[in-house]
């Protein structure tokens, strides 16, 4: 009885001790954390904690989270609890500058009001409810923020998103972007088209910074400017050149929008009888850079080519220089590009980086496999888009069309200028985001204009300005915030699938571009057939035989596509179903021949 006693205190006197360490660590070491996982997801980056410390002024934060209306969404509240708790820990790291209010708006309530005032978003639910999840906030000078939602397929990002508000928030005056363009982005009168309006993604820029416009003969970059915004700088002279230098070495950020054939490049033509073309590469400056535009070529891509109008008449063909890049093509891991999903260029330009380059290069756009280099003069001279198919022969290689170059560099004049002072000739860290198409700016690539009460609105079918918009948006930030790391994600991949993936790919990868390419020339071939006029009914009966032909020789090239990625798949399904035998058949047999002999030794040791 004596035992039992002792056994029934010496339990309680242990649960009492461990409510007390629970109590005690829970209050004395509120902040500490361990973060065991492979990809750090619940850590803060170092960028975010030397933001949080360098706050220029205070910032309230508002969390609304619709706490009831979640109550049967698990995935939503434990999203909802994890964006609670980053935020605390900012609050905890920002040293009392950074507060932070929650609130559950419910229905009709004035919570749920100003929410709706502040630019939150509100998910309606099946059962009549609306669910928010957003952050509002605002400085001590009364300017707001938010992020209206807070998507679940976006957490990668979250940190980074909230960093963003943060910064923005704490800074006294709006970012300055320095325009220096050899493209009337500001409109005016064209020999060709007549007065023309100013490009729409100036409204864009205008909207979310402060614009100052440079002349393009400048030879000092203006010490307020935050980004260096450059489109087509062609002809530059070595003042100009030297003052861009000097401007990303002493720690400027760099937008450049260059290109090895610029279309909208209305005075061309007079460039031509000058001896001038119109490619803008910086070839000096890139150098230094570590970075090289390919000088006269542009990309062609049987993969991504956008299918044009060839004019009257004519039904639309696939132009190879004229690319539609897809979600596939752009960088998921880079703020900048992970949640475009559209991007429209005209005669790109390659990006490649130096063999004794210093800095990082990182693509952000990127083409298919079914691509390669194309001499630009090809342009020049081309009367039909069908023509470019002649000659064309992918490499399998994807190239680079827009990419973020940082890391240390040198200075591109290296003895200084003559009649400048001596100015810094290396930088630790330079950030620098190169796009080789300066086409993709304009209007008609990526967006339909319609006139609503006397102002132009942009309809975009493509995002391109979205592009520019995020470049200038993180190009604008501290340098913390730019070193921002995006987190992992929860879900693992399977290692073994994704190698066995890149084995089948790797093996029939020459296999699948050949077929890709006759497949677009065959359809080319059937355009070419569909567009011809009719002449008598003996034409019109070789035209159909023919058109039928390359019909039939269509199936068969897709035939072949499938039964090529049916064989890129077969291993993996092999494995899927040599897994399904393991577990179902093998595995109990094991753990029953183990049970088994487990009992036999036992029998044994008690003989």
């Amino acid at each position: 009885m004596r035992r039992i006693f002792y056994s029934y205190a010496g339990l309680a006197l242990l649960a009492c001790a461990l409510l007390l360490f629970n109590a005690l660590t829970g209050s004395l070491l509120k902040n500490a954390q361990l973060d065991l996982t492979e990809n750090r997801l619940y850590s803060l980056s170092d960028g975010t904690r030397q933001l949080l410390a360098e706050l220029e002024e205070p910032v309230e934060l508002q969390l609304f989270f619709s706490s009831r209306a979640a109550r049967d969404l698990p995935q939503v509240r434990q999203y909802a609890r994890r964006v609670q708790e980053l935020l605390e820990r900012y609050v905890t790291l920002a040293g009392g500058r950074l507060t932070l209010e929650l609130i559950d708006p419910e229905p009709f309530s004035p919570q749920e009001d100003e929410a709706a005032l502040l630019g939150l978003q509100s998910v309606p639910l099946p059962m009549g409810d609306s669910l928010y999840l957003g952050l509002a906030g605002r400085n001590a000078q009364g300017r707001q923020a938010a992020i209206p939602l807070f998507a679940l397929d976006q957490e990668a990002f979250l940190e980074y998103e909230l960093s963003r508000l943060v910064y923005s928030l704490s800074r006294s005056r709006q970012p300055v972007v320095g325009l220096l363009s050899g493209l009337p982005l500001e409109g005016g009168f064209d020999p060709a088209a007549g007065q023309q309006p100013p490009w729409l993604v100036l409204d864009q820029v205008r909207q979310q910074f402060a614009l100052e416009f440079l002349d393009t003969g400048v030879d000092e970059i203006p010490p307020q400017v935050d980004v260096l915004w450059l489109v087509h700088p062609h002809t530059l002279s070595q003042p100009t050149l030297y003052a861009i230098d000097q401007f990303v070495l002493r720690g400027g950020r760099l937008l450049a929008f260059i290109d090895p054939l610029s279309e909208r490049d209305t005075l061309h033509e007079l460039q031509q009888a000058l001896g001038e073309g119109r490619d803008s590469g910086m070839p000096q400056l890139l150098r230094a850079w570590g970075v090289e535009l390919q000088a006269g070529r542009v990309l062609a891509d049987a993969g991504y080519a956008m299918t044009v109008s060839a004019g009257e008449q004519q039904r639309p063909v696939r132009h190879l220089a004229w690319l539609d890049v897809p979600a596939a093509g752009l960088n998921r891991e880079d703020v900048v590009s992970a949640r475009l999903e559209r991007l429209t260029l005209a005669s790109a330009g390659i990006l490649q980086p130096l063999d004794a380059a210093t800095t990082r290069f990182v693509p952000l756009v990127q083409s298919s496999e079914l691509a390669m280099p194309l001499a630009a003069a090809r342009l020049n001279s081309l009367t039909h888009p069908g023509e470019l198919f002649a000659g064309m022969e992918p490499t399998g290689e994807q190239y680079a069309l827009a990419a973020r170059i940082s890391g240390p560099a040198h200075s591109a004049f290296a003895d200084g200028l003559e009649g400048q002072l001596p100015g810094l000739t290396q930088a630790a860290d330079i950030q620098v985001i190169l796009v080789a198409d300066t086409d993709l700016l304009a209007d008609a690539m990526w967006a339909q204009v319609q006139e609503f009460g006397g102002q132009r609105m942009p309809l975009a079918w493509a995002d391109n300005a979205s592009l520019l918009l995020n470049a200038l948006d993180n190009l604008s930030g501290s340098q913390a915030l730019i070193g921002v790391r995006t987190s992992g994600q929860f879900s693992r991949p399977f290692e073994l699938v994704e190698r066995i993936r890149s084995g089948a790919a790797e093996r029939f990868r020459d296999t699948e571009q050949q077929l890709q390419l006759r497949l677009a020339r065959v359809e080319q071939q059937i355009e070419e057939v569909q567009q011809t006029p009719e002449a008598g009914e003996k034409k019109r009966e070789q035209e159909q035989l023919l058109l039928q032909q390359y019909r039939m020789e269509q199936l068969d090239v897709r035939k072949a596509l499938r039964e090529v990625r049916y064989q890129q798949n077969a291993d993996i399904e092999a494995l899927g179903r040599a897994v399904k035998l393991f577990n179902l058949l093998l595995m109990p047999v094991l753990l029953s021949v183990g049970w088994v002999l487990f009992g036999l030794h036992r029998r044994s040791l008690r003989d």
